[in-house]
């Protein structure tokens, strides 16, 4: 896994490296900072960031903020030297994935990691399935409209074409809302 460490103290961030590459992981930079974090990303799209909270310029909460902005949220591992509850609720509120606090523990970044990469699964699985939904919904209506079906029939059309074709339900409601103008009578 490609990991961007963003640390401003230079032997914390070596030492973080380090570990990462004895974990089998890819250490990308340190960044020396959360905007220096940010260009590298852009540069490089990282698997995973590993971010020191307490940076110059942009700090790592930021940093992984303004990524996920940009379209490239990643899991985040917060490492931090300071105990602030504030600090874990404001983490908790930027999608943090894990939190470590500063001596880090090689099995703790290990499981760290781990546990950050098996979230972002989880969420990414979520927002597709949420997106999945949607476009159910809207090529019901659509077939509901076109065709006078109730709810129940246009959903059991939408199985039964996604089975006949050995497609995901999702995949025919898209190609129903992509093709919605043969629906529709012309004037």
């Amino acid at each position: 896994m490609k990991v961007l460490v963003a640390e401003d103290d230079p032997v914390i961030a070596l030492g973080l490296a380090e570990r990462l590459r004895s974990l089998g992981h890819e250490p990308i930079g340190p960044a020396p900072d959360g905007a220096a974090a940010i260009e590298l990303a852009l540069a490089t799209s990282p698997d995973l960031y590993l971010f020191d909270v307490e940076m110059p310029h942009v700090d790592g909460l930021d940093a992984a903020a303004q990524l996920a902005d940009k379209g490239l949220r990643r899991p985040v591992v917060i490492v931090t030297g300071i105990e602030d509850e504030g600090l874990i609720e404001r983490s908790v509120a930027n999608g943090v994935s894990a939190y470590l606090t500063k001596p880090i523990d090689t099995r703790e970044l290990q499981a760290a990691i781990a546990l950050a990469a098996a979230r972002h699964a989880e969420l990414v699985h979520a927002e597709q399935a949420l997106e999945d939904r949607k476009v159910v919904e809207r090529a019901k209506g659509l077939l509901m409209s076109a065709l006078g079906l109730s709810e129940q029939d246009a959903f059991r059309r939408l199985q039964q074409t996604a089975r006949e074709r050995n497609l995901r339900l999702a995949d025919v409601a898209a190609r129903i809302v992509e093709q919605q103008s043969l629906l529709t009578p012309k004037n």
